[in-house]
């Protein structure tokens, strides 16, 4: 059957054969999506590859159904050229008025993908925000936050704020600061608050981490002295280093505590 007869019996549906035809065809695209994807997850599972890898094949695959479907039903109701050309202006005004975020999205999203300033399962601080990076679709960034929340970030957003991505050789590098008042010495801080703190923190915890925590020195003023720790978490194992954190503060502010009454 050549490409006319095709145009020919396509002719010749009605318009409620036209409606099923185009149900049917995309109950089969949405069931050949959700097969490939579940493949995708089990290939590259199996075959231990990055997360960032099987995002990006979950990527393709979605927009290769969307262009797919887009043609079956562009073909099964034979929208000829001149209709393009005869609602230019109107998709044009939907573009500057409704739709101009979700172009930029759109582009911004790819960028992302190609340029790759971080990747799926990395540790980043976007902005004012920070979080766990699950997934870059073509709209927006969704990070696992410390509230134990998905947060989506429009991928514009991402490409216009400063970007901080805190995962490096494998694991995160997570660094907060504390600050102490002048009412005990440096060296008490560090001796009987600190290294005290970090030693039972890192005994407690051991098998969770990957290295013990460090510290030092940041800055000194009128109201206090600043210390800057860092921790180092697996990667992608962002719960844990949201349950250790806080964790870690205790147990040196407890003793902190307990050394400025003496």
């Amino acid at each position: 059957m050549t490409i006319d007869d095709l145009i020919n019996l396509l002719n010749q549906l009605s318009p409620t054969i036209r409606i099923i035809m185009s149900l049917i065809f995309l109950v089969i695209i949405a069931i050949v999506y959700k097969v490939f994807s579940r493949s995708i997850s089990s290939t590259t599972k199996r075959l231990e590859l990055d997360p960032h890898i099987e995002n990006s094949l979950r990527l393709i695959l979605r927009v290769v159904a969307i262009l797919v479907g887009i043609t079956i039903l562009f073909t099964l109701y034979e929208l000829p050229t001149e209709w393009f050309v005869g609602t230019s202006a109107l998709v044009g005004a939907a573009i500057g008025f409704g739709s101009s975020q979700t172009i930029n999205n759109i582009v911004a999203g790819f960028y992302v993908i190609i340029n790759r300033p971080f990747k799926v399962k990395d540790y980043v601080k976007i902005g004012d925000v920070e979080g766990q990076v699950e997934e870059i679709s073509i709209n927006y960034t969704k990070l696992y936050t410390p509230s134990f929340n998905i947060l989506e970030v429009p991928n514009v957003q991402v490409i216009t704020n400063k970007i901080l991505n805190c995962t490096h050789e494998g694991f995160i590098k997570y660094t907060f600061s504390l600050t102490f008042t002048h009412a005990v010495s440096n060296e008490n801080i560090i001796k009987k608050c600190i290294e005290p703190a970090i030693e039972e923190f890192h005994g407690k915890y051991m098998d969770k981490q990957l290295r013990k925590p460090e510290y030092y020195f940041e800055t000194t003023s009128n109201f206090g002295r600043s210390f800057k720790f860092r921790i180092f978490i697996p990667k992608g194992d962002a719960k844990t280093l949201y349950t250790l954190q806080p964790e870690l503060s205790n147990m040196i502010i407890n003793r902190w505590d307990i050394e400025k009454k003496t």
